[in-house]
């Protein structure tokens, strides 16, 4: 019994947005498809050498907030 197995390769996207429509984020990169949160943070954190200190804003990776989330560091919004 013979199997083919074809292989491809996918060229990863590498068209970058125009830095005039860029965000700055605080953290590890967005994944393909995501799309940023904008964040209250409630300590004082270092994330790849930027300081944020309590009550400054940040966008983040959806992925990141909630890992930040369960861990305290972002500020509790009102219903």
């Amino acid at each position: 019994m013979t199997t083919n197995i074809k292989k491809t390769t996918t060229a990863a996207n590498t068209t970058d947005v125009p830095a005039a429509d860029t965000i700055n984020l605080v953290g590890p990169p967005l994944r393909p498809g995501q799309k940023p949160e904008k964040v209250t943070f409630a300590h004082h954190l270092r994330v790849a050498g930027k300081e944020v200190t309590p009550g400054d804003s940040a966008h983040v990776s959806p992925d990141y907030a909630r890992q930040l989330r369960s861990s305290g560091y972002i500020a509790r919004t009102r219903a």
